[in-house]
């Protein structure tokens, strides 16, 4: 069995809910996962914008998510209580920040990627920001999920 990520918010392609963006509740949707490989030690979970006008856009890190978690709630923190960690994201905060595109740019897809590690934590700091955080979980990826959502502000 390979690793798995879904969302009971949107399917795999499908459109992310409003309440889910900058311009709505801003919340960070539900997770779940299954199909951890054999050894992992923790997860790292990145949400970025390719189709962003200046280039990929990244919008949440989530980092030493203990390897026992297999889901993140609908949350305005998402971080469960104790080990993960937020890097700063390209807003310049340490937390989730939904889509936000630009008006009449089109359809923008969001990449949730999580990483399952052979590391129970990463030496990182927050204010790194999230690519740099990824550069040092990529070191450590074990096995990989991907689901992406869409979001356009017409």
């Amino acid at each position: 069995m390979s690793l798995t990520l879904v969302s009971s918010a949107f399917p795999d392609g499908g459109k992310i809910p409003r309440k889910f963006s900058r311009l709505g509740e801003n919340l960070f949707p539900p997770l779940t996962w299954t199909g951890a490989p054999d050894g992992v030690q923790s997860y790292a979970l990145i949400v970025e914008d390719p189709d962003a006008p200046s280039g990929t856009f990244r919008h949440c890190g989530i980092f030493n998510i203990p390897a026992e978690v297999n889901e993140l709630p609908e949350s305005a923190d998402t971080a469960p209580g104790g080990g993960p960690r937020f890097s700063e994201n390209d807003f310049g905060n340490a937390r989730y920040d939904g889509p936000q595109p630009p008006k009449g740019h089109g359809v923008h897809h969001y990449h949730f990627r999580l990483a399952a590690l052979d590391v129970p934590n990463l030496s990182v700091p927050s204010s790194a920001g999230i690519a740099a955080m990824w550069r040092e979980a990529r070191k450590h990826i074990l096995a990989q999920a991907d689901l992406t959502g869409t979001f356009e502000v017409p």
